[in-house]
């Protein structure tokens, strides 16, 4: 069990209820613009804001959890939590990926008490095929089933608790920032093409850039050219612009200007189609630059249940275990969210007391004729968006079953020109992307995790790639 943000995106079988809950990661009130200023090579010293006790935030999931089911719940959450807390007493054999990660980060999680009970056995750090207990996490699980509700976890013992271990520690948590926090309820963005109606999650989630790449090739008409080189030019292109926006405009836009109606409006979609019908005709990359940073992590769970309810869940600890520090006592080792500032002070993104950062997570359900018919996200850092940008293409564009959407090769960028394509991208075009003046490689994408429901057949089917 870990602290992290949570969006989730829901829908109701008859379509009339479209919600979106924001439990992402609070910057604490003491967090301001320059406290991860990078040196004079652009890096934060000491990798303070992506590792140890600055790096992380108020945490949210517990809270977003505890709203999705006060308002749209059918359990309780004294019933909800106790699959976690067996898991957490019980234990399971932990896996080599998982063992090889504690072991990077042994040299941290010996520096407290919470990091040294949980991670290592007789001394060394826990192995592949050693069983991973968390009686601690189990014990404040159980804490919170008597209570029904996680209330104290913000505004009480288990909050003290917590905030006295991030002051120990020289963090910034206190019990102010834990008392303020609130998951919420916000308005999914919306998109429609081709009969398909895309609602996902507003900022600070990575909707945003998925669905104005989106807007762009419908601009362009992408759907009505012929699979091919040309095709996917026009994609990267538009992808490229999309990121490029993000990477230096958004942020948090309760604490700064953020032009989102001008990104997804009709009049900017032209544009960008221009721009990229240009560059495509003259066979060459558009002339701009990105900066791109590894970030990896995250799990999505998209389920159906038998009335046609769809809800995609996404969950981040950020990288793996995220600030890689653990409150004793309680067993949390605590997510990252304050490495998803920009640290550049002035930028939109930047830290900023209560500011909440821009992530990855694109929790997305669509609907057809009125009616839910799929619910879509992915796991894996920063090529979600991009992920979840080819799967819509496929399904939505182009009217591919959700299968065949999941099943098709993917391509990442992140705005400059690199390009990233899957092992089964065919190699002739590979070939061309590079002779065009991308920097091409052969590398994986994102997990994405779908369910979808046949309103006229009520049948329900699910996919993972």
């Amino acid at each position: 069990f870990t602290v992290a943000p949570l969006v989730d995106a829901a829908l109701r079988a008859d379509g009339k209820l479209v919600i979106c809950i924001d439990a992402n990661s609070a910057a604490p009130a003491a967090a301001h613009a320059a406290m991860f200023k990078p040196d004079d090579k652009g890096s934060v010293p000491g990798r303070v804001n992506d590792t140890g006790w600055l790096a992380a935030g108020v945490p949210g999931i517990l809270a977003g959890l505890q709203l999705a089911l006060d308002r749209h719940g059918t359990r309780s959450f004294r019933d909800s939590v106790a699959p976690a807390i067996a898991i957490a007493r019980d234990g399971f054999k932990l896996p080599a990926n998982l063992a090889t990660t504690i072991r990077s980060f042994s040299a941290l999680a010996r520096t407290h008490e919470g990091g040294r009970r949980l991670f290592f056995k007789d001394g060394e750090p826990l192995a592949a095929g050693d069983t991973y207990r968390n009686p601690e996490v189990a014990a404040l699980l159980e804490t919170l089933a008597q209570r029904n509700s996680v209330d104290s976890f913000y505004r009480g013992d288990i909050a003290q608790r917590i905030c006295e271990v991030f002051q120990k520690h020289g963090g910034l948590v206190t019990a102010k920032d834990m008392a303020a926090y609130q998951a919420r309820e916000v308005e999914p963005l919306r998109f429609e093409w081709n009969g398909g109606d895309v609602r996902t999650a507003p900022l600070t989630s990575g909707g945003l850039t998925t669905l104005q790449a989106l807007a762009a090739l419908r601009a362009l008409e992408w759907d009505k050219l012929p699979a091919g080189l040309m095709r996917t030019h026009t994609a990267v292109e538009a992808l490229r612009l999309a990121w490029a926006d993000r990477l230096a405009l958004l942020g948090d836009p309760q604490h700064a200007d953020v032009p989102v109606a001008k990104l997804l409006s009709a009049d900017y979609a032209r544009e960008t189609a221009e721009r990229v019908r240009r560059a495509v005709k003259e066979g060459r990359p558009l002339a701009h630059a990105a900066v791109s940073r590894p970030h990896t992590g995250t799990i999505n769970l998209s389920v159906v249940d038998r009335a046609g309810n769809l809800a995609a869940i996404t969950l981040t600890h950020g990288n793996g275990f995220g600030a890689r520090v653990t409150v004793d006592g309680l067993g949390l080792t605590i997510g990252h969210g304050m490495s998803r500032f920009d640290p550049h002070p002035g930028h939109p993104n930047c830290p900023g007391p209560g500011k909440r950062p821009l992530h990855n997570m694109v929790p997305t359900v669509v609907l057809r004729e009125g009616r839910p018919v799929l619910a879509v996200g992915g796991r894996g850092g920063r090529k979600i968006p991009n992920a979840l940008f080819e799967v819509l293409t496929h399904y939505v564009a182009l009217g591919q079953p959700m299968e065949a959407a999941l099943a098709a090769p993917r391509l990442h960028t992140e705005g400059n020109l690199n390009l990233e394509l899957e092992a089964r991208w065919p190699a002739a075009e590979a070939e061309a992307l590079a002779k065009l003046g991308y920097k091409t490689k052969t590398a994986a994408s994102a997990t994405m995790s779908a369910a979808a429901f046949n309103p006229q057949t009520g049948e329900c089917r699910a996919a993972l790639r």
